[in-house]
């Protein structure tokens, strides 16, 4: 029987070091020639495999995929799109067991969050179902930092060190203009319902003085009047108010502060703009002059300022997931495991995906202070080792260099289109 080839792809929100875990699978695989094929990218994540729009990376030379290591987004195109169970779907199932079959793919590595950890493991189900052999790996993905099982997350590292960096120099900014102009400054981050991102901005606040002066956790629920007396407070004594606010804060019933009033691909409700509605909020109560700045998807690109430890977890699972398929290893997983604080070390290990699927990892109560609004020592602990090192991308002309590879496709075999 001929070697099996190997289906890559990255799925839900991309983030400033997918390309990293993208350059740890393909530069691998290359390495072991003898066992793996080629390596075949969907194209826009499990799209690309039900449309069997596949991407040949053998096609991009050793260099090219070396840059993804330092390259932001998704090289192959990203999607939010899950897949529903095999029951209600069958269809689709057997759709790709017909686009494995074609071009003989007994290899899945599924770059993502905890949908994507569900469709990895639905995957793996469907090997054993519908008798084709199929090792399923999946790979660690979310800035969010909310899979379970694994000490962090690839790809929250680097937006944990740009929140922080972010708001500390922000916070200089105010408080230079506080006297006759801007007292509040109100700064949105991601973080649908767990707060790590915006615990993470905690990072930059040394002495008491220091911003932010106050996190809003979706861990939290809302007070209103708590939540003013603490902005009175801070700008009463500091002169200003900084303000770190996760796209997920809520009331006490639920509510998001910034609800859409609409869902999107994955059932997940959308969220508007909360950082404006907290700072009209306060210029309602106090008159406050206020500035207010979204980070958007500039958190989850930034890779001119990643952490270097983030950059290297993410290739490291990468590896680790062709290393595990390698091994006959399937269903899983590959973690982090913190084995050390001080100094910090840690190691590559797994998790089953059953156990990983559909879970979401919360902000301990021990790593936000009693009133609600900061973060623990224990919280500073476990976040600091995230941020730290630098791993600058290479600069021409004052402007970071990135690659965008020719993504050729590979000849369609199946003559029906499948549309999902």
């Amino acid at each position: 029987m001929s070697k099996k080839n190997a289906f890559y792809a990255q799925s839900g929100g991309v983030t400033s070091v997918i390309n990293a875990t993208a350059c740890g699978v393909i530069e691998t695989a290359r390495k072991h020639k003898d066992k793996i094929g080629k390596v075949y990218a969907g194209r826009n994540g499990i799209i690309g495999a039900l449309t069997e729009d596949l991407i040949d990376t053998s096609k991009e030379t050793a260099r090219a995929i070396a840059a993804l290591k330092h390259t932001p987004s998704g090289a192959f195109g990203s999607c939010r799109y899950k897949l529903k169970s095999l029951d209600e779907s069958r269809a689709q199932y057997e759709r790709l067991i017909a686009v494995f079959k074609a071009h003989n793919i007994g290899y899945f590595f599924y770059n993502g969050g905890g949908d994507s950890q569900d469709t990895s493991n639905k995957v793996s189900q469907l090997s054993k179902s519908m008798g084709y052999p199929i090792q399923a790996i999946g790979i660690p993905k979310t800035v969010d930092n909310d899979l379970p099982l694994t000490d962090n997350c690839p790809g929250f590292g680097s937006v944990a060190k740009y929140v922080a960096v972010s708001i500390r120099e922000a916070g200089f900014d105010v408080a230079s203009m506080a006297k006759t102009s801007t007292k509040v400054f109100v700064m949105e981050v991601m973080g649908r319902h767990a707060g790590w991102i915006a615990a993470a901005g905690g990072l930059a606040a040394e002495n008491e003085s220091d911003a932010p002066h106050i996190i809003l956790f979706p861990e939290v629920a809302f007070n209103k009047k708590v939540f003013m007396q603490r902005v009175k407070h801070c700008v009463k004594h500091y002169g200003y108010c900084a303000i770190v606010v996760s796209e997920g804060a809520r009331y006490k019933d639920g509510t998001f502060l910034a609800d859409a009033g609409s869902v999107d691909a994955f059932g997940h409700k959308q969220l508007g703009g909360v950082a404006p509605v907290v700072a009209q909020m306060i210029k309602d109560a106090t008159g406050y002059k206020y500035h207010w700045a979204v980070a958007d998807y500039l958190q989850r690109a930034a890779r001119h300022i990643a952490s270097k430890t983030d950059v290297d977890q993410a290739y490291a699972v990468g590896k680790a997931a062709v290393e595990f398929a390698l091994k006959g290893k399937t269903a899983i997983m590959p973690t982090i495991v913190r084995t050390s604080n001080h100094p910090y070390r840690w190691k590559i290990g797994e998790a089953r995906l059953a156990r990983v699927a559909n879970v979401e990892k919360m902000m301990p109560k021990s790593y936000i202070t009693p009133d609600g609004f900061g973060i623990t020592q224990r919280c500073r602990t476990y976040l600091s080792p995230l941020i730290r090192g630098e791993d600058y991308p290479p600069y021409k002309n004052g402007l970071p260099q990135y690659v965008q590879l020719k993504n050729i496709a590979v000849p369609k075999k199946l003559k029906d289109n499948f549309m999902p």
